[in-house]
């Protein structure tokens, strides 16, 4: 099963990026994971349902520490035919 989550954390800063949203850079960039594309407002990963949860898990905890008070998370399923 192929998996594309979409998240973003907070709080924003448009003058400079968090501490947050660099970790949740950095562990989404290091994961196993395709088509991954970060921006200042939502960042998207697609990859394997193993991959895809091992990056979440990750990045939940991480950003947590980095001073996230809120993430906002969607995943869903990625059918063959909308890659």
């Amino acid at each position: 099963m192929r998996l594309r989550v979409e998240f973003t954390t907070e709080p924003f800063d448009l003058d400079e990026a968090p501490a947050h949203a660099v970790v949740a850079r950095e562990v989404i960039e290091a994961a196993e994971l395709d088509a991954v594309d970060v921006g200042p407002f939502g960042n998207t990963a697609e990859g394997s349902a193993d991959a895809v949860l091992g990056a979440v898990d990750a990045m939940l905890r991480r950003t947590l520490t980095a001073g996230a008070t809120r993430i906002s998370l969607q995943v869903n399923v990625v059918e063959d035919g909308d890659r």
